[in-house]
């Protein structure tokens, strides 16, 4: 097996050590919950973790072998005793749906009831756990009411709040933490970015290095360029928010725009800026405070409910009407 602390980053490594050593000395949970902000890299951890979890010969540094019946099985993906619960597609199996149902959670629960196939443990990953709906929650609360030897539960979230706090009670939570400013900046310097970039990127993600490195490496922060851009001409009239409503959703793209949107109105609304004042990047902002943090809540709800089946363009045409208004 490749050694995966060659390609893990810094935080991602010490969540796995922490839990590798948990495992050592017998205090590892059989239920798990991985959180911290998205793109840190929970899932890529939870997936070691499962590996190890299932390995019958596990090597010396306390990872798995990638050489066991169990490993290579793994590696084909082909493991009977590894089940990942996440959104399923609809009956037209032309989308995912938007919500992870109780029948998967019950069929979860039907699983972990059978025997090993390999005699070993079983594992179960859950991601995104806050895609549960809340009959399906119920229903991982039975199961994590009553552990079994040998069965583990991996929940794998960007948002605990989401959660019942009767299922993040009962789980050993590993977390996953924004590093220091410098340690980010190393670790995209290692990924090849120039430093100028890398600083731009990180302000935008407040930090954040895993959502800095997507967005330098999809073109994420031109789109925040376009963005600004955008809204400076729906502030002045020289687009009409219908319009532009429209080009924000007409790809898959129109979430992350919607992010950018609300991530500029909050930067404003944080310093409280002036009426001539420009956010970094050159957006020109509204001064009605109080109106400004309403904009940022309404289109973060509207971010949240694209997938739901309603005319979210014109829901967002409003929301880019207000916004011109506040210029007036």
């Amino acid at each position: 097996m490749a050694d995966t602390r060659v390609s893990f980053a810094p935080w991602q490594q010490s969540v796995l050590d922490n839990a590798l050593a948990a495992l050592a000395e017998g205090r590892l949970a059989h239920a798990l919950l991985l959180v911290g902000p998205a793109n840190m890299g929970k899932g890529a951890v939870a997936e070691i973790l499962a590996q190890r979890l299932l390995c019958s010969s596990p090597a010396a540094d306390g990872l798995a072998c990638g050489k066991c019946r169990s490993c290579l099985l793994y590696a084909a993906k082909t493991h009977g005793d590894i089940q990942r619960v996440s959104f399923e597609l609809n009956e037209k199996g032309d989308k995912l749906r938007t919500e992870i149902s109780v029948d998967q959670i019950r069929r979860l629960g039907q699983w972990f009831s059978l025997t090993p196939q390999l005699g070993g443990a079983q594992v179960a990953l859950i991601e995104p756990a806050d895609g549960m709906n809340v009959a399906a929650s119920n229903a991982l609360l039975k199961t994590l009411e009553e552990p079994s030897a040998n069965r583990f539960l991996l929940i794998v979230t960007s948002r605990p709040g989401r959660l019942p706090a009767t299922i993040r009670s009962r789980c050993q939570r590993l977390e996953f933490r924004i590093p220091a400013r410098g340690e980010a900046q190393a670790w995209l310097r290692g990924l090849g970015h120039a430093d100028a970039q890398i600083e731009v990127a990180l302000d935008a993600a407040r930090g954040q290095p895993g959502l800095a490195a997507e967005w330098l490496g999809n073109g994420g922060l031109q789109l925040r360029r376009d963005v600004v851009a955008d809204l400076n001409a729906v502030g002045s009239g020289r687009m009409s928010p219908i319009e532009q409503a429209q080009r924000w959703l007409a790809d898959d793209r129109g979430e992350l725009r919607l992010r950018f949107a609300a991530d500029l109105a909050l930067s404003a609304a944080s310093r409280q800026v002036g009426a001539s004042a420009k956010e970094p990047g050159g957006l020109t902002m509204p001064t009605d405070f109080p109106k400004l943090s309403a904009w940022f809540d309404a289109i973060n709800r509207t971010r949240e409910q694209l997938r739901a089946p309603i005319r979210n363009d014109l829901v967002l045409a409003g929301l880019l009407r207000e916004w011109r208004t506040m210029f007036q």
